[in-house]
């Protein structure tokens, strides 16, 4: 979805100049994969040959398709071999957390060509945090020596996202945000459309194109990070649920008169696995471990994480029980949804096996032993740069869905 405000820009769909919508199957094909002939597209779409010369020809002044090479030959001439090019454009992936901001920027392969990232209380900062966000991105567009035009920008935000108003923050997740992004000037300086969605549908969404869920039409993606989010890609697609705000997993109440959340229930996930609990944890711990490392500093979630692949006996026992109180939500996901498999990404995944496996243990003993079997449980391939990468996806397949979309590269 892309910001309904900020129209895209530098593109006009009555444009004579631009590529015909029958283009945009070819050029998602070439796209896919990456060099073909054009008598293999005329295969491959069932047109004419006639018709793909001529959406080829459309296409080549854009700047993204090239004629690179030839074939082998089949008993005529050799062909000419059509190539997608991946650096004809670049793309920007914000990932805009509780308290963190990362950038990446991206080639039209989802391949990171710069990336920044810095720990910030976007929560509560809402004006500093838009301040940071346009100097990550300058300074990602900085580290490339000739930057390429820009598709779009990609936000996640760690809010519920109404398809209706994409550009609207929830007043309950993010209330000094007074409901409103803010990120307008930065699209009309770079002279790029804003696309926003919740930060977890993203990191799905990333892992569906480039990580562990690929060729996966089933499965969960669940970050915990300092709220707990999930993105379920259901048939193939990310599943929003009838109001469009599907997946919020982390307001899950499992404890029985447990903490109070900031959604004003008691007993929430959130409160028992998000970053901010599993430092209380481990304050209300310290007492008994008095030779842990974690003694006398500043505890993060990151200390944590740390002390924990370390060996240290506190933090393993911190992040054992978060991991068994996300076994019990998990445990339910499975149950009703039958994932294939369940990803988990965010801050605690660093930690893999320490996490994966009494996770796995929780789930197993709350599930049918049938359903387990057929879901498999890993961490995100693309570690920490996951949601700003599926950030920039979202804008890559938007505009491979409709190419004129792309911006002229030529």
């Amino acid at each position: 979805m892309y910001d309904e405000g900020l129209k895209w820009k530098g593109v006009r769909r009555e444009d004579p100049d631009r590529p015909r919508p029958l283009a945009d199957a070819v050029l998602r094909l070439i796209w896919q994969e990456k060099r073909i002939s054009r008598a293999e597209i005329a295969q491959r779409a069932r047109l004419s040959r006639s018709t793909v010369s001529e959406v080829v020809g459309e296409l080549l002044p854009t700047g993204l398709v090239a004629e690179t090479g030839t074939g082998e030959s089949r008993g005529g001439r050799r062909p000419i071999i059509l190539e997608f090019r991946d650096t004809a454009a670049a793309i920007v992936g914000v990932d805009m957390g509780a308290a963190h901001v990362g950038v990446a920027l991206t080639d039209l392969r989802g391949r990171v060509l710069a990336w920044q990232e810095r720990e910030y209380p976007v929560r509560t900062d809402p004006v500093g945090t838009r301040e940071l966000v346009s100097d990550l991105v300058d300074a990602c567009l900085a580290e490339v020596p000739v930057p390429p035009p820009l598709v779009g920008i990609g936000v996640a935000i760690p809010s519920p996202v109404d398809p209706s108003r994409p550009d609207h923050l929830s007043d309950v997740v993010l209330p000094d945000w007074q409901g409103r992004l803010g990120l307008d000037d930065l699209s009309q300086r770079l002279n790029a459309p804003l696309m926003v969605e919740n930060d977890a549908n993203l990191g799905a969404l990333a892992e569906q194109w480039w990580g562990a869920g690929r060729g996966v039409d089933d499965f969960a993606y669940i970050k915990v990070a300092t709220g707990i989010g999930c993105g379920y890609v259901l048939g193939g697609e990310i599943y929003r649920g009838a109001t469009g705000v599907a997946g919020e997993i982390g307001h899950l109440p499992i404890a029985v008169g447990g903490k109070p959340c900031i959604c004003g229930l008691h007993g929430c996930l959130v409160t028992l696995v998000g970053a901010q609990a599993l430092v209380e944890r481990a304050h209300e711990l310290l007492p008994d471990h008095p030779d842990s490392p974690l003694t006398g500093q500043t505890i993060t979630i990151g200390l944590i994480e740390s002390s924990a692949m370390a060996g240290d006996t506190l933090a393993r026992k911190v992040v054992t029980e978060a991991a068994e109180n996300l076994g019990i939500a998990l445990a339910g996901l499975l149950n009703l949804i039958i994932p294939a498999l369940v990803v988990l990404g965010g801050d605690l995944a660093r930690v893999g096996d320490l996490l994966l496996k009494p996770v796995g243990e929780t789930v197993r003993a709350r599930t049918l032993v049938d359903l387990i079997a057929a879901a498999d449980l890993r961490t995100s391939e693309l570690g920490p740069r996951s949601v700003a990468i599926g950030a920039a996806t979202m804008v890559l397949k938007e505009a491979l869905a409709d190419c004129s979309l792309f911006p002229a590269v030529v």
